[in-house]
């Protein structure tokens, strides 16, 4: 029996990277669409030999059209995943965002493939303080990041309705893991708190440090991409893809100076445009249309992150 060929668009980023592994791990040819803008080379080095890398931008017609020819799944991660970018440079996110997600669609739906699964985000929902985010309430989203994701799960949906590509849309709710990079200025929270404990510079918390957010390991984010894949009643849906617990981003650097055996206090700065207060996902959806249930604790997810950035500094 052929294997089965999926594309991972952005694959050469923190949680492509980390899908194309276990792609090929569960027996699937993998090819990676990538401009490397923002991936790396060091997040394929350890399967760079069997993976296919078409290196070229998600909104490079002729890329994409390559990249797709042949593949039966799609998973789009590439993306300019940044509020603070998005308002910083909102036409150029964008671009990328709603007009390379459509151009992904397009060219799937034109190249015959069976499903595209997209990486959506949980800031879709915005700033209301019902608790837990269910996907049937209405989006609310506070930044250009936010907005583009929407738009790009209802491009998703109006392609599975108006020409039956199969799609499914995960929001993801603050992905985080090895390898995560924590040297931009738009790094994720749990690298950039890691890396300050290990050097012994105290970060910055935007805010009082009592917002929450709902944080999942990238093992869990993957295993929710490869459950939709061909999860048979979740085309079309919105699902989202959590731990299903919150946690104040005060109590996430107690547990992470623990963790790193350091003393260190955070300083505490004014709170950033576009974020949200509190984000908590029901799980009740993820778990009847695609059969997902979080794997990895907090603990145990920050245990392994810490270990991982603590070898590559030594």
């Amino acid at each position: 029996m052929a294997q089965r060929l999926a594309l991972v668009t952005g694959g050469a980023g923190f949680i492509g990277g980390h899908l194309v592994e276990r792609l090929l791990s569960d027996g699937w040819r993998v090819r990676v669409l990538d401009d490397f803008s923002s991936g790396r080379d060091s997040n394929l080095a350890a399967v760079a030999k069997d993976v296919e890398i078409v290196r070229g931008d998600v909104r490079d017609e002729d890329a994409v059209g390559r990249a797709v020819a042949g593949s039966e799944v799609v998973f789009h991660e590439a993306a300019v995943p940044s509020v603070p970018r998005s308002v910083a440079e909102p036409v150029r996110t964008n671009s990328v965002n709603v007009s390379g997600t459509l151009l992904l669609l397009e060219s799937a739906r034109q190249a015959g493939v069976r499903r595209v699964v997209y990486a959506a985000s949980s800031s879709a929902y915005g700033d209301t303080p019902v608790l837990p985010k269910v996907e049937t309430m209405p989006p609310n989203p506070m930044s250009p990041y936010a907005l583009q994701k929407y738009a790009g799960e209802v491009y998703c949906r109006l392609y599975h309705e108006l020409y039956g590509l199969e799609t499914v849309a995960l929001r993801y709710f603050n992905v985080y893991g090895p390898r995560q990079d924590p040297a931009s200025e738009y790094a994720a929270v749990i690298p950039r708190f890691i890396t300050a404990c290990l050097e012994g510079e105290p970060p910055t918390i935007h805010g009082d440090g009592e917002q929450t957010r709902d944080f999942t390991m990238v093992a869990d984010a993957v295993a929710a991409n490869v459950l939709a894949a061909d999860a048979a009643g979740a085309s079309g849906s919105v699902c989202n893809v959590a731990a299903g617990d919150r946690t104040s981003l005060n109590v996430l650097f107690d547990n992470i100076a623990q963790l790193c055996g350091s003393s260190l206090k955070a300083n505490h700065g004014p709170p950033r445009e576009g974020d949200v207060r509190d984000s908590l996902a029901s799980l009740d959806r993820a778990r009847e249309r695609l059969g997902y249930e979080p794997q990895v604790s907090l603990r145990e997810g920050l245990y392994r992150t810490v270990e991982f950035f603590r070898s590559e500094a030594s």
